[in-house]
């Protein structure tokens, strides 16, 4: 985030570097609009897990929306890559996980990898920008959960 704003939003996601990891290239169209209508200007693009872990090396994306089921390194694997210390990517990255299912399991299993927040398509622009905001307004907070809650609680869907 390298601009400032009176609108603190608008300073968050016209600053962004936002890449996007998803195999599909009418979601990533669909999702690269969402986010250009929030604001985001500098937006990335990667068509698979390998293109992913590339580009976050050599990018230094600010924020990742990556899917779920990509081919070559699914989400859950490149996320388990990325997570790893001593990894050439940046290990801190905020990641935005999406996919077609609300289970609960992979939900879970995101949240365990680190992952800071996960959507289920379809997906709105305004519930795309909350989840935006509240990792860059609370970074911490979906990875250290209070002691008592649900897995899920802090980990909106």
């Amino acid at each position: 985030m390298r601009t400032t704003s009176s609108n603190p939003v608008a300073t968050i996601t016209a600053s962004l570097r936002v890449l996007i990891v998803e195999d599909n290239p009418y979601l990533r169209k669909l999702i690269r609009s969402l986010l250009v209508n929030v604001g985001v200007k500098k937006i990335d693009e990667g068509t698979d897990g390998l293109a992913g872990f590339e580009a976050i090396k050599n990018l230094d994306p600010d924020i990742v929306i990556l899917d779920w089921d990509l081919p070559l390194l699914n989400g859950a694997e490149l996320v388990r890559i990325i997570r790893t210390p001593g990894t050439p990517a940046t290990v801190n990255v905020p990641i935005i996980m999406f996919g077609t299912s609300a289970e609960r399991r992979p939900i879970v299993e995101a949240k365990r990898l680190g992952v800071n927040a996960c959507l289920v398509m379809p997906i709105s622009a305004k519930t795309l920008l909350d989840r935006i905001v509240a990792i860059f307004a609370k970074p911490c907070r979906a990875l250290e959960p209070e002691s008592g809650q649900s897995p899920t609680s802090q980990f909106p869907i």
